[in-house]
């Protein structure tokens, strides 16, 4: 992991320390329409691993100090984040809690929220039709660690909610896509998370990790101005078994960084993803990470609205395609994205690039 990204966790992390659309409001295609980062050690990274089965993260639960909240039902946690204030630890006892899950209070810099469980706490939504299963909404400065997302349309949702941590949860058996940072959420951290199964109910919008939204649903969700959901990190994550592409990067998003995460296209479908991902945004950097099996290609870039694809950077990434396309493909020279040298693509029918690598 980069010295850079060591330095940008621990500022979400806090003092004490424990990381989407082509879519709508719970209970429709479309989500709800609403309306800066102090060293920690970094957790345990997640062994690599392929599509057979989850690969938990580090399994010890950073949750700090004593709980706030020692919840153990559906209704305590509902009730636990419905008066969650700065500072305050929200502990999950094992467990299924049924249903879908909203916080709206936000956290401090030197107080953030945190809501932490074991592995074994699960939050199930109950139908991959409908409903987030677990919303932030306008929320900031909290930590989401260790615990179990499934049965919803979207696993992970936020909106206008910056400086989050989404850390070590396993999300699967998701109807749409499994993590949605959107709405001018910046500034936020998913981080060493296990995402299998998404696209259950309209594999067209089956993404792991998708940060942003389409220009189309710009006017939907943030007032007909591109969705600037900026300087967003995706590093460490295992990511397979996902209808669409692992991650996707939309328009109008800028700066943010995907790192030493584990790709595999195993259960991609060819109509809804050709690579494992896709940035559309301007000026991201995506560096160290590993891929394998893909119906097209490893990483794209394209411009799909004016002004954006533009400036994208790969370093030190390993494409293992054992496919047709690219290592990575890059739609046009004039969107200037710079392809080190040290990327390497094995098994890729086309290739390492259509365009030449530098330094």
């Amino acid at each position: 992991m980069s010295v850079a990204v060591l330095a940008l966790l621990p500022v979400i992390l806090g003092v004490s320390g424990c990381a989407f659309a082509k879519s709508g409001p719970p209970g429709a295609r479309s989500g709800t329409s609403p309306a800066s980062r102090s060293r920690t050690p970094v957790p345990q990274r997640s062994s690599g691993g392929g599509s057979g089965g989850p690969v938990v993260p580090g399994t010890h639960l950073r949750c700090p100090g004593r709980p706030t909240h020692r919840v153990s039902s559906a209704a305590e946690l509902t009730s636990a984040l419905a008066t969650a204030a700065p500072g305050e630890t929200i502990t999950l006892a094992p467990g299924t809690y049924a249903g879908n899950f909203v916080a709206r209070s936000s956290g401090r810099p030197t107080a953030p929220i945190t809501l932490c469980g074991s592995r074994a706490a699960v939050l199930a939504g109950g139908n991959v039709r409908h409903g987030y299963v677990f919303y932030l909404d306008h929320a900031s400065w909290w930590r989401l660690d260790g615990f179990t997302v499934e049965d919803g349309q979207k696993g992970v949702v936020t909106d206008y909610a910056t400086h989050d941590l989404i850390y070590g949860l396993y999300v699967h058996s998701i109807g749409d896509e499994a993590i949605h940072l959107r709405s001018f959420s910046s500034d936020d951290v998913v981080s060493h998370c296990v995402i299998r199964h998404a696209g259950l109910l309209v594999t067209f919008f089956g993404e792991g990790i998708y940060v942003g939204s389409a220009h189309s649903n710009w006017c939907e969700y943030t007032h007909c101005q591109p969705d600037a959901s900026d300087n967003d990190t995706i590093v460490g994550n295992n990511i397979a078994q996902t209808t669409a592409e692992n991650i996707d990067i939309k328009e109008g998003t800028t700066g943010g960084l995907i790192e030493d995460n584990h790709f595999d296209g195993a259960g991609m479908v060819a109509s809804a993803a050709t690579a494992w991902v896709n940035v559309k945004g301007n000026d991201w950097t995506i560096s160290g990470n590993k891929g394998t099996e893909s119906v097209g290609d490893g990483f794209q870039v394209h411009q799909v609205y004016p002004g954006w694809g533009i400036g994208n950077k790969f370093i030190g990434n390993h494409a293992n395609v054992n496919g047709p396309g690219y290592g990575i493909y890059v739609q046009s020279s004039h969107l200037k994205t710079i392809l080190a040298c040290d990327n390497v693509a094995t098994k890729a029918k086309s290739g390492l690039s259509n365009q030449h690598c530098s330094g």
